[in-house]
């Protein structure tokens, strides 16, 4: 069957690999109809992504359909349409005895550290497929990306009332502020990049919004509009290792700040910057399962609107040509969805 394989940074090739053998117990046979690109796609095929392993089948942001499932499984049937949670975790280690698969020792994330969904049909085990029987394909690959959001807002818990600050309007920092407005806080993006802040402000009726020029002058924006208190809660989604030293600058006296972004480079900061605000700095990795089966409500209620997200198509045969471009930001995408499957 038809796969695309990411044999090296900036190296994409079309392959032919063997079709699925049947399930086996616990696991669904799924083909995969939608896949979404993401930061960590656009990472690994620049050479930036640290948990990337090469060469790899990518695709972990999937709307699939289920073929056929194994000995066991309940959860799903065949014809479901479904949304994969792509965290492999091990079910044995520290994390997973807590509950905490989503940053399992032993992790391994399909698309990343073994081969995704970039192919026409692929195994996988049947707990982490989440069904909806309203969703579209489409709706379906946006729910990874949203859970990504769904946690790091989760970790960082701001409340109504409280200033947050989101740096980084990218996809991940989209995901971010649809579940920070849900609390109620008074939610603040900043970006390097004018034309997000106004997706931001139009789309999302974000009152404030703050430009990074690197000159200063954000800091100054951000004291005049938080009379001198700073945020209460920031989410650095830049992935920029710059950015997330830079971040302590904006966080309030006993704040919290967030890391959802990731980098290869060393995030560096003087003690006093964390120590004398009595600062809490918090790491978020993936999403659990319960996100997954939230958003897929909030989508279906409409508290959701995934419509804005979805700003290009590319269909699976121009992918190999097409996807440096979603490496640059004046191509403007918040979200390209591959058309993997009819």
């Amino acid at each position: 069957m038809r796969a695309i394989r990411l044999e090296e940074p900036r190296h994409f090739v079309h392959v032919d690999v063997p079709f699925p053998e049947a399930p086996g117990r616990g696991q669904a046979l799924v083909r995969t109809h939608r896949m979404g690109i993401c930061g960590t796609d656009l990472a690994g095929f620049l050479g930036k992504m640290p948990f990337f392993r090469y060469p790899r089948i990518p695709g972990h942001e999937l709307g699939v359909e289920v073929l056929a499932v194994g000995p066991g499984v309940t959860q799903v049937k065949t014809g479901d349409r479904c949304s994969v949670e792509p965290y492999m975790n091990c079910g044995e280690c520290y994390a997973c005895r807590h509950e905490r698969g989503n940053c399992c020792e032993r992790l391994n994330v399909i698309g990343v550290m073994v081969d995704g969904g970039l192919c026409e049909q692929f195994l996988i085990r049947a707990d982490k497929l989440h069904p909806s029987e309203v969703l579209s394909y489409e709706q379906l690959a946006l729910v990874e990306t949203l859970a990504i959001g769904c946690h790091a807002t989760d970790r960082g818990a701001p409340v109504k009332g409280e200033r947050a600050l989101i740096i980084g309007a990218g996809p991940i920092g989209l995901s971010v502020l649809e579940f920070t407005r849900l609390t109620g806080a008074e939610v603040t993006v900043m970006d390097m990049n004018e034309d997000r802040l106004r997706f931001c402000r139009e789309v999302y009726g974000v009152p404030h919004t703050i430009l990074f020029r690197g000159d200063g002058s954000e800091l100054e924006e951000m004291r005049r509009m938080t009379n001198g208190d700073r945020f209460a809660v920031v989410t650095d989604a830049t992935g920029s290792n710059r950015s997330m030293a830079n971040a302590l600058h904006f966080v309030a006296q006993t704040g919290r700040l967030v890391y959802v972004g990731i980098t290869t480079g060393e995030v560096t900061f003087p003690h006093p910057w964390m120590h004398r605000p009595e600062a809490t700095m918090l790491a978020s990795r993936n999403a659990m399962p319960g996100d997954f089966r939230r958003i897929i409500g909030l989508i279906e209620d409409g508290t959701i609107n995934t419509g804005p997200w979805i700003t290009h198509h590319v269909e699976y045969n121009d992918l190999v040509r097409d996807f440096e471009m979603f490496t640059r930001p004046e191509t403007g995408a918040i979200k390209a969805i591959v058309h993997v499957t009819a």
